[in-house]
């Protein structure tokens, strides 16, 4: 049999898809055996049947042109395919994910997409489900809908100290809260960290300056910032408040922040004679407007004179605020006064090394140990224990020979001057002794305060307590 035959044969057969039925006189004689495909019985004999139905299998939902990420307003192209099972008897439910559900019949068959439109930003659930009487089954993709990123801004203190925790921020426009993601590189490492936060907390071990690069993705929008952090072991900080006037006229951006920390840093750089380079004025966002003032050490100096240049340097910039030194005029006619935020607390000096602390803790073990010696030594010239020795031995004395009354008077003389011998420059205050004894008791007397200073009159009057 040629190919024109089978031509003819068919343009004979009639195909019915309402009635489910193939007419058709074959001439083959290798015809096609039993199967049955969207309901349709293909036989070689004349007689009509109806195929079961078969349930939905390999339900495909896409985007054309394969773009998951779109713009608010912009036309989305939704296509439903099907692999298996019947078409003409199947229902398609779809639910777009913002409100608007629909029933096809026929869907996958005409292949007639689905066109849609999302005008506000998110993440949008899209499902399709195919159900018939023999089964159904599902498909569903999600669609992101963002505006394209205009703008990002990095956020870090330019100045901190080794091992501080230090907080990384990045400022993005339009904000696309759980729609952006952020990469980030810090010093030379190659692989970046990602987060779904806008920030990240990290520590710097090492001094130098470091580059912090940070990029965020947004759909198939992109944009990276990099800002350069200074890491010291030693520098000072200096809180700082401006007059209510600069918060009318803060836009609270990050332009307007750095050129408000310029101008601070060269006023205080030009009225204390400081090399600008060592002064820096980061300030804060929100209201009300703050600042800290960032000393640094110069490095070219041995620590000992670089500590106490610095010193210096504090003492003259707190002069000029206190003073009122330190002020720029606004466009809108008012004049901003920069003064510290606490004139009675001293500045805040941040980072330090091991050497530091070693020596702070030598030196509290050796105050700890002065300290214990002196007591020790104290207590051994006690008064009390000294005039209890000479009453002990005066009613020794008494019990083996008796004395008159002006022997007593003589022997109480005797013990002042035995006690004002023993103490060597220790005093007694104006205590008072008055001992006893079988012959009665006798008179009671005074030690002379010596000459001494106050704090140690103070401490000997206390230790005499105890």
């Amino acid at each position: 049999m040629g190919h024109s035959e089978s031509k003819e044969t068919f343009s004979n057969c009639k195909q019915y898809h309402i009635e489910y039925t193939l007419q058709c006189s074959l001439t083959y004689r290798k015809v096609v055996s039993n199967v049955c495909e969207g309901g349709v019985d293909l036989q070689q004999n004349l007689a009509q049947h109806m195929c079961p139905l078969i349930a939905p299998k390999g339900l495909q939902i896409s985007i054309r042109e394969e773009s998951l990420a779109v713009k608010p307003g912009e036309d989305v192209t939704f296509i439903v395919r099907q692999e298996q099972g019947d078409i003409l008897n199947t229902k398609y439910q779809v639910d777009l994910g913002d409100g608007f559900k629909a029933i096809y019949v026929n869907l996958t068959m005409t292949g007639e997409p689905i066109r849609h439109r999302y005008e506000n930003p998110g993440i949008y659930r899209v499902s399709v489900k195919a159900e018939n009487v023999a089964g159904h089954d599902e498909a569903v993709v999600f669609v992101q809908v963002n505006s394209p990123l205009q703008a990002l801004n990095l956020e870090v203190v330019p100045v901190v100290g080794r091992n501080q925790e230090v907080n990384l921020t990045a400022i993005i426009l339009p904000k696309n809260p759980n729609l952006t993601v952020f990469y980030w590189w810090i010093g030379n490492n190659l692989q970046p960290l990602l987060t779904l936060e806008s920030f990240l907390v990290t520590r710097f071990a090492e001094t130098g300056d470091i580059r912090v690069t940070v990029q965020a993705s947004c759909g198939s929008s992109m944009l990276q910032d990099s800002k350069v952090v200074q890491v010291f072991d030693h520098f000072h900080v200096l809180p700082l408040k401006f007059t209510k006037h600069l918060d009318i006229y803060n836009p609270d951006i990050p332009e307007w922040r750095e050129d408000i920390g310029r101008v601070v840093t060269r006023l205080l750089a030009k009225e204390t004679n400081i090399p600008k380079e060592t002064l820096m004025t980061v300030v804060k966002p929100g209201l009300p407007t703050t600042a800290d003032l960032h000393v640094l050490l110069p490095a070219n100096q041995p620590k000992r004179k670089r500590s106490v240049t610095s010193d210096k340097r504090i003492a003259a910039i707190k002069q000029a605020l206190n003073a009122h030194n330190i002020s720029f005029f606004l466009r809108g006619g008012y004049w901003v006064l920069v003064t510290l935020a606490d004139s009675s607390s001293d500045s805040q000096r941040i980072g330090g090394g091991s050497g530091y602390w070693a020596i702070v803790v030598l030196f509290v073990i050796c105050l700890v140990a002065v300290g214990a010696f002196i007591l020790y030594k104290f207590k051994r010239k006690l008064p009390g224990r000294n005039v209890y020795a000479q009453m002990h031995n005066e009613k020794e004395q008494e019990m083996t020979s008796p004395v008159n009354h002006s022997e007593d008077t003589q022997n109480i003389i005797q013990g002042e001057e035995f006690i004002d011998d023993d103490l060597d420059s220790q005093t007694l205050g104006n205590a008072r002794v008055t001992p006893s004894g079988r012959s009665g008791n006798l008179n009671s007397y005074r030690v002379p305060l010596l000459l001494m200073p106050v704090s140690v009159q103070s401490q000997a009057i206390t230790q005499a307590w105890f």
